[in-house]
Protein backbone atom coordinates (compact mmCIF):
# COMPACT_ATOMS: atom_id res chain seq x y z
CA UNK A 1 0.00 0.00 0.00
CA UNK A 2 2.75 2.52 1.17
CA UNK A 3 4.90 1.92 -2.43
CA UNK A 4 1.58 2.07 -4.08
CA UNK A 5 1.32 5.69 -2.34
CA UNK A 6 4.75 6.92 -3.19
CA UNK A 7 4.69 6.09 -6.80
CA UNK A 8 1.75 8.27 -7.07
CA UNK A 9 3.26 10.96 -5.34
CA UNK A 10 6.10 10.33 -7.79
CA UNK A 11 4.03 9.93 -10.79
CA UNK A 12 2.56 13.67 -9.93
CA UNK A 13 5.41 15.11 -9.47
CA UNK A 14 7.20 13.92 -12.65
CA UNK A 15 4.42 14.97 -14.99
CA UNK A 16 3.72 18.54 -12.90
CA UNK A 17 7.37 19.27 -13.84
CA UNK A 18 7.29 17.97 -16.85
CA UNK A 19 5.15 20.66 -17.61
CA UNK A 20 6.67 23.45 -16.31
CA UNK A 21 8.47 25.13 -18.76
CA UNK A 22 7.06 23.90 -22.11
CA UNK A 23 6.38 25.92 -24.35
CA UNK A 24 4.55 25.59 -27.65
CA UNK A 25 5.95 28.83 -29.05
CA UNK A 26 7.69 31.89 -29.27
CA UNK A 27 6.28 34.73 -28.87
CA UNK A 28 7.79 38.28 -30.79
CA UNK A 29 6.42 41.03 -29.36
CA UNK A 30 6.07 44.19 -31.73
CA UNK A 31 8.62 46.81 -32.30
CA UNK A 32 8.68 49.93 -29.94
CA UNK A 33 8.42 53.08 -30.92
CA UNK A 34 11.70 54.96 -32.02
CA UNK A 35 13.33 51.30 -33.09
CA UNK A 36 13.22 51.72 -36.73
CA UNK A 37 12.00 54.06 -39.37
CA UNK A 38 8.28 53.51 -39.58
CA UNK A 39 7.00 50.01 -38.87
CA UNK A 40 7.35 46.67 -39.93
CA UNK A 41 3.34 45.47 -41.69
CA UNK A 42 2.66 42.19 -43.42
CA UNK A 43 -0.23 41.85 -45.80
CA UNK A 44 -2.88 39.56 -45.19
CA UNK A 45 -4.72 38.73 -47.78
CA UNK A 46 -3.88 36.76 -50.64
CA UNK A 47 -3.36 39.45 -53.49
CA UNK A 48 -2.73 42.88 -52.37
CA UNK A 49 -1.61 46.31 -54.67
CA UNK A 50 0.48 49.28 -54.12
CA UNK A 51 -0.96 52.22 -55.88
CA UNK A 52 0.63 55.09 -56.86
CA UNK A 53 -1.61 57.45 -55.12
CA UNK A 54 -4.21 56.64 -52.51
CA UNK A 55 -7.41 55.69 -54.47
CA UNK A 56 -7.26 51.95 -56.31
CA UNK A 57 -8.47 54.38 -59.17
CA UNK A 58 -4.80 55.38 -59.58
CA UNK A 59 -1.91 53.40 -61.46
CA UNK A 60 -1.28 50.03 -59.90
CA UNK A 61 2.78 49.79 -59.31
CA UNK A 62 2.89 45.79 -58.49
CA UNK A 63 0.87 43.59 -56.63
CA UNK A 64 1.87 41.92 -53.67
CA UNK A 65 0.82 38.36 -52.01
CA UNK A 66 -0.23 37.01 -48.99
CA UNK A 67 2.69 36.89 -45.95
CA UNK A 68 5.02 39.89 -47.60
CA UNK A 69 6.35 42.39 -45.81
CA UNK A 70 6.75 45.80 -46.44
CA UNK A 71 7.38 49.31 -44.21
CA UNK A 72 4.69 51.48 -43.59
CA UNK A 73 6.36 55.01 -43.42
CA UNK A 74 5.85 57.42 -40.47
CA UNK A 75 4.09 55.25 -38.51
CA UNK A 76 6.94 55.42 -35.76
CA UNK A 77 5.89 59.21 -35.77
CA UNK A 78 3.73 60.94 -32.94
CA UNK A 79 1.20 61.18 -35.41
CA UNK A 80 1.00 58.10 -36.54
CA UNK A 81 1.08 56.59 -40.42
CA UNK A 82 0.79 58.36 -42.96
CA UNK A 83 -2.80 57.89 -43.76
CA UNK A 84 -5.26 59.36 -46.69
CA UNK A 85 -8.73 57.64 -47.84
CA UNK A 86 -7.82 54.59 -45.42
CA UNK A 87 -4.36 54.12 -47.47
CA UNK A 88 -1.42 54.00 -45.74
CA UNK A 89 2.15 55.02 -47.58
CA UNK A 90 4.72 51.75 -47.49
CA UNK A 91 8.04 51.15 -48.72
CA UNK A 92 9.05 47.48 -50.25
CA UNK A 93 12.70 48.08 -48.42
CA UNK A 94 14.70 50.29 -46.41
CA UNK A 95 16.83 51.67 -49.03
CA UNK A 96 16.29 54.11 -51.18
CA UNK A 97 15.64 52.74 -54.48
CA UNK A 98 12.87 50.66 -53.06
CA UNK A 99 9.27 50.97 -54.16
CA UNK A 100 7.08 53.11 -52.12
CA UNK A 101 2.86 53.48 -52.77
CA UNK A 102 -0.03 53.29 -51.29
CA UNK A 103 -2.03 50.08 -49.74
CA UNK A 104 -5.03 49.74 -48.09
CA UNK A 105 -4.34 49.74 -44.77
CA UNK A 106 -7.68 46.95 -44.04
CA UNK A 107 -5.58 44.36 -45.68
CA UNK A 108 -2.21 44.51 -43.85
CA UNK A 109 -1.12 43.88 -40.01
CA UNK A 110 1.23 47.14 -39.36
CA UNK A 111 3.52 46.03 -36.25
CA UNK A 112 1.89 42.53 -35.20
CA UNK A 113 3.39 40.69 -32.81
CA UNK A 114 4.28 37.13 -34.28
CA UNK A 115 3.76 33.57 -33.01
CA UNK A 116 6.16 30.52 -33.72
CA UNK A 117 5.73 27.18 -33.45
CA UNK A 118 8.01 25.12 -31.74
CA UNK A 119 6.26 21.61 -32.22
CA UNK A 120 3.15 20.66 -34.41
CA UNK A 121 0.65 23.01 -33.22
CA UNK A 122 -3.25 22.68 -33.61
CA UNK A 123 -4.97 26.36 -34.79
CA UNK A 124 -9.19 25.92 -33.73
CA UNK A 125 -11.86 27.54 -35.55
CA UNK A 126 -12.99 29.53 -32.09
CA UNK A 127 -11.49 29.61 -28.83
CA UNK A 128 -12.18 26.38 -27.64
CA UNK A 129 -10.04 22.73 -27.91
CA UNK A 130 -13.67 21.30 -29.18
CA UNK A 131 -13.93 23.31 -31.57
CA UNK A 132 -12.96 21.76 -35.16
CA UNK A 133 -9.42 22.08 -36.14
CA UNK A 134 -8.82 24.23 -39.19
CA UNK A 135 -4.98 23.69 -39.46
CA UNK A 136 -1.76 22.10 -38.03
CA UNK A 137 0.84 23.85 -38.06
CA UNK A 138 4.43 22.31 -38.29
CA UNK A 139 7.73 23.34 -36.39
CA UNK A 140 8.85 27.08 -37.29
CA UNK A 141 5.80 28.43 -38.64
CA UNK A 142 5.51 32.32 -38.14
CA UNK A 143 2.32 33.40 -37.66
CA UNK A 144 0.99 37.25 -37.04
CA UNK A 145 -1.20 38.11 -34.24
CA UNK A 146 -4.02 39.72 -34.81
CA UNK A 147 -5.22 39.62 -31.53
CA UNK A 148 -4.50 38.39 -28.27
CA UNK A 149 -8.03 37.20 -25.64
CA UNK A 150 -7.77 34.95 -22.58
CA UNK A 151 -5.90 32.06 -22.77
CA UNK A 152 -5.93 32.59 -26.76
CA UNK A 153 -4.21 34.07 -29.63
CA UNK A 154 -6.08 35.06 -32.81
CA UNK A 155 -3.94 34.52 -35.92
CA UNK A 156 -3.97 35.02 -39.74
CA UNK A 157 -3.71 32.45 -41.80
CA UNK A 158 -3.48 32.94 -45.52
CA UNK A 159 -6.73 35.58 -46.16
CA UNK A 160 -8.67 33.81 -42.67
CA UNK A 161 -8.63 33.99 -38.91
CA UNK A 162 -7.70 30.88 -36.13
CA UNK A 163 -7.12 30.15 -32.44
CA UNK A 164 -4.12 28.78 -31.01
CA UNK A 165 -4.27 28.27 -27.19
CA UNK A 166 -1.77 29.92 -25.60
Amino acid sequence: MKNKFWVKILMTLVLAFGCIGVSHAEIIPPYSPGQQIGYPAVVLCEILTLWEKPSSSSDAILTLNYGERLIVVGADQPEGAKEENGFVYCTLGDSEDSPGGWINADYIAINPAWYVTDTETVVYAWNDTEAPKVALLDKGIRLPILKEEGDWYIVSLRGAAGWLHK
